[in-house]
């Protein structure tokens, strides 16, 4: 029996207008069942789909599962430390890459590029331009807040290539890179994932379900062990290869409602 939803949102969830259709947010509504959402983004780039989805408040599952949050409580949380963000940064400056760092509420670029830009756009959140030596200064000097949720390389597919091969070589061990894109490496912490942050959350939010009783949506390789793990694991049409092998039911495209109309026809809405 279904007693949960968690969701993945780009590529899963959202529209060909990377927002939430009439059709999705009706379904939601219609369900009285507990509705997570579990996303690579920073907290700010989910609120405006929770309001959307009528779930404000509900916890979250932010930066690939190194935060999860309940309104302003932290209920699990890893990080990158100082020196490897330090580390980070200088291998993606050095491949000629646009750095992006993250912490909680915090997004801090060197520059508004077309990259930022294009993620300002597709999560309606502003980051705060300064120079990438000033937020090492920054972390190195708040150390006490924790280290770095995530960082992003974003930039031309040679370069990224470059940057991969030596941040894996040399930082492998003690973060966890992802190639979400050819021109975007997400980096998080050793450890990060969605079903482990999931559990954090049953455990501390719901003790009464266990993962058998939860259906997750997702499309991309970071979505794959939680797939595999959860009592009804679903893939969109649009995934990725080995997530449609990993997960136990398929769904429609991302684009055509693919959540929405595996939801109506298994929960009979």
């Amino acid at each position: 029996m279904i007693q949960l939803i968690a969701t993945d949102i780009d590529g899963t969830l959202l529209d060909e207008n990377r927002f939430i259709s009439e059709r999705t947010a009706s379904v939601f509504k219609s369900v009285d069942l507990p509705k997570i959402l579990i996303s690579a983004r920073m907290p700010q780039a989910m609120y405006y789909l929770q309001e959307a989805l009528d779930i404000q408040g509900a916890p979250m599952i932010c930066y690939n599962g190194a935060l999860v949050l309940h309104q302003d409580e932290r209920l699990y949380e890893i990080s990158i430390a100082y020196d490897e963000i330090k580390a980070l940064a200088d291998i993606g400056r050095s491949s000629h890459l646009h750095v992006a760092i993250y912490r909680d509420q915090e997004w801090f670029v060197p520059v508004m590029d077309h990259w930022s830009k294009r993620e300002e756009h597709n999560t309606r959140v502003t980051p705060q331009v300064q120079p990438t030596d000033e937020t090492l200064s920054y972390f190195k000097d708040t150390q006490e807040k924790g280290g770095a949720h995530k960082v992003m390389f974003m930039g031309e597919e040679k370069d990224m290539d470059v940057a991969f091969a030596k941040a894996e070589h040399i930082l492998g061990n003690k973060v966890h890179l992802y190639r979400s894109k050819n021109t975007y490496t997400e980096i998080t912490p050793k450890g990060t994932s969605k079903k482990v942050a999931l559990e954090k959350l049953l455990q501390a939010n719901y003790p009464q379900i266990k993962l058998s009783g939860v259906a997750a949506f997702g499309d991309n390789y970071n979505d794959t062990e939680m797939l595999a793990a959860v009592g009804y694991g679903v893939a969109v049409e649009n995934a990725r290869k080995e997530v449609l092998e990993a997960a136990g039911y398929h769904t429609g495209h991302h684009k055509k409602d693919g959540v929405a109309a595996w939801l109506s026809a298994h929960l009979k809405i």
